[in-house]
């Protein structure tokens, strides 16, 4: 008998499916910009999984893509529904095996998984309360090119 975890989420349309096998490599709560930006609400919820453990079930084509680079120099790509808006999927170049995954869209229970660490508190909303014990200012492996390049910095 196959025990590999799977776990299924998508848009908020309906429009793009996923599938996940196997247990995530970490999660991780980010206040950094880009995540509130990206999320349009305080924080981020990530869930990385190596590529290869994440299939796109349906609506492959209705993914559009949206790069950029952040402070460190790296490109983030993000993959999102061009029917919805909704953020499913990125990947950065300082992770560039592994796949991001939206927290909220899993399929319920949702938040099945275990928050490992929360990274960007210095620009965490301050109405937000976690009992996560890894807590970092930046990133674990943030260096930025230059103090000038912090456009995003937040509070």
């Amino acid at each position: 008998m196959n025990n590999i975890a799977t776990h299924e989420g998508g848009c908020l349309c309906g429009t793009v499916r996923y599938k996940t096998e196997g247990d995530p490599k970490y999660v991780g709560i980010c206040h950094c910009r880009y995540c509130q930006l990206r999320t349009g609400s305080a924080f981020g919820i990530s869930v990385y999984f190596d590529s290869g453990q994440v299939n796109v079930l349906q609506g492959n084509t209705s993914l559009k893509s949206f790069k950029y680079p952040t402070e460190s120099g790296r490109q983030s790509h993000l993959q999102f529904c061009s029917d919805c808006g909704t953020t499913l999927l990125w990947s950065s170049q300082w992770r560039p095996s592994m796949t991001g995954i939206g927290g909220g869209t899993f399929d319920p229970p949702t938040f099945w998984y275990k928050i490992e660490r929360e990274v960007f508190c210095r620009s965490k909303a301050k109405f937000i309360n976690t009992d996560v014990n890894n807590q970092f200012d930046t990133g674990p492996v943030y260096t930025p090119l230059n103090e000038e390049a912090l456009r995003l910095k937040g509070g």
